[in-house]
């Protein structure tokens, strides 16, 4: 499925959490407008929202990276994988990450 940002969006953190399944995580707080996420810092002192389904209590339960893609009003992107709001999603140039869900248009057949 396919869609076209209807704003830009802008990454947020710059060196996010990216974790491996089976790695523990020190908990923080969920997130006010996206609550099924949660803060989590990993061993290497990384962090960002995991959302709370890829978690068995404080261990994460499969490879996990919080980053976002950039992208600007009209660009295409392949949706990939649908969490709390947020899409994992692939750009043109072959980049992967986290695109808010109100950002999108998902407009089928285009590429």
């Amino acid at each position: 499925m396919y869609a076209r940002l209807s704003s830009n969006h802008h990454a947020r953190y710059r060196n996010p959490l990216a974790v491996a399944a089976g790695e523990k995580v020190t908990l923080g707080i969920r997130d006010v407008d996206w609550p099924e996420f949660i803060w989590a810092t990993d061993s290497r002192g990384r962090s960002g929202w995991i959302h709370q389904s890829l978690l068995n209590g404080d261990v994460v339960s499969r490879d996990y990276d919080a980053r976002e893609i950039e992208g600007n009003t009209g660009d295409s992107v392949r949706l990939i994988e649908l969490l709390g709001g947020w899409w994992w999603a692939e750009n043109e140039i072959g980049e992967k990450g986290w695109l808010p869900e109100h950002a999108l248009s998902i407009e089928p057949g285009i590429k």
